[in-house]
Formats: structure tokens, C-alpha cells, sequence
């Protein structure tokens, strides 16, 4: 019977811990015809937003970035608030980043 239980919560140690081995690296796409000039990205359960991933970088139209989402939550769902050189702001809810591999922005 111990055995057992050992092995049960063997398994469910790694399958709960499967969320914190996904990847989290989602390519930011500008097919717009505006700079990207901020980008956020908070986990879901966050009050606000983090801080702006690009920094001083803006993403050009026609180019892209990798960005790693990943805030060492474990969290998949994350808000996106993008902010464009027009001073145009977008949001996207509930995006997961363990399944998306990219985010386009368009006009």
C-alpha cells in the first residue's frame, strides 16, 4: 500500500509540475504599419501589469521578437497589452502561452 501511494504522488508531482515545463516563449509579430513601443504581459491572476518587456527596444513594422512570457509563476494565461507609436493600445485576455508560439499585430 505504500508503494502504491508513493508512486501515485510521484505521478502527481510531475503531472502538477508539467505547467512549469512548457514553453513560454512567444514571437512578437508587427505586420502594423506603427512601431511597437511597449509590450506587457501579466499572468492572469496579477492586479496590474508588469513592467514593459522591451524596454527601450521597439519592435519595427515587418520585424519580430522572441520574448520568454515566463514570470516563474507556473501560470499559462496571461493578459498582453501591446502600445503602438501612435499611442494606440491594444489587449488581449487570457492568452496561453503555453500553447501560442506567436502574437501577431495588424492595422
Amino acid at each position: 500500500m505504500r508503494l502504491l501511494a508513493g508512486v501515485t504522488l510521484i505521478a502527481a508531482l510531475l503531472f502538477s509540475g508539467a505547467s512549469w515545463a512548457e514553453n513560454r516563449e512567444v514571437r512578437l509579430i508587427n505586420e502594423s504599419s506603427q512601431n511597437i513601443v511597449q509590450f506587457h504581459a501579466s499572468n492572469i491572476e496579477r492586479g496590474g501589469w508588469e513592467e514593459d518587456i522591451l524596454g527601450q527596444d521597439v519592435v519595427r513594422p515587418g520585424k519580430s521578437v522572441v520574448i520568454n512570457i515566463d514570470d516563474g509563476s507556473g501560470h499559462c494565461l496571461y493578459d498582453f497589452k501591446t502600445v503602438m507609436a501612435n499611442g494606440h493600445v491594444l489587449f488581449k485576455r487570457r492568452v496561453d502561452v503555453c500553447k501560442t508560439s506567436s502574437y501577431r499585430i495588424s492595422d
